[in-house]
């Protein structure tokens, strides 16, 4: 009887917190829909409905990470668009690559009437990336890919933790190649704008020969 009850008991604390999760998803969604609505009111009374648009280069989304953090990039790219949410919704899929883009790709978007019909479709179908967010171990192991640079790669990877500023930054150093983590240990208590701004200053002289690469001092010995 007693391990009939702890069962229900384990099934009802699981059942809350994905109700949990799903009420923080569709808050979250609210607050970007409304800073969306913002946004655009700003744009238009700034430049009185006139818009000289040119598409911009955007940033691409791979099915990984945080579906809400990519379309507040997204829109923020687009803001020129002001009201117009037929060209919100018509560049959307050149934001997206890889698993996103065939999603994207495969959906009957006759279904698709405004703007929020499309991105809280985007935002069900990558909720899980929310839902089971990278540990501290995961993050450890998440690098920076060659194209990338430096303030890529690190506000890509602060999306994805959720930990105090100290925590972030130890985790952060243990996630960068040899180069990187010898000549950033002087981040260690600063903030994490900080820590990009000295990684940035590593990137260039790594690039300018400035800081020898452990690489190359290896290739000469």
């Amino acid at each position: 009887m007693t391990t009939d009850i702890k069962v229900v008991t384990s099934a009802q604390e699981a059942q809350g917190q994905r109700v949990l999760q799903e009420f923080t998803v569709v808050e979250e969604y609210s607050v970007l829909k409304q800073q969306m609505t913002e946004m655009c009111q700003a744009w238009a009374n700034a430049k009185d409905h006139l818009f000289l648009f040119m598409i911009p280069k955007f940033e691409k989304y791979d099915g990984h990470g945080d579906p809400i953090a990519h379309l507040k990039r997204y829109c923020n790219q687009l803001r020129g668009a002001g009201r117009n949410e037929e060209l919100l919704v018509a560049y959307f899929g050149e934001s997206l690559t890889g698993v996103a883009s065939e999603w994207f790709i495969d959906q009957d978007t006759s279904h698709w009437h405004v703007w929020d019909d499309m991105a809280w479709a985007f935002v069900r179908q990558f909720q899980y990336n929310i839902d089971i967010a990278p540990d501290r171990n995961s993050l450890s192991n998440l690098k920076k890919k060659p194209t990338e640079s430096l303030r890529e790669y690190a506000i890509k990877w602060r999306e994805q933790a959720a930990m105090d500023d100290r925590e972030l930054i130890i985790v952060f150093l243990q996630a960068q190649e040899t180069d990187y983590f010898q000549n950033m240990m002087s981040v260690i208590g600063k903030s994490f704008s900080k820590a990009i701004k000295i990684g940035e200053m590593v990137q260039n002289g790594l690039k300018t020969g400035r800081i020898i690469s452990q690489a190359v001092l290896k290739a000469a010995t």
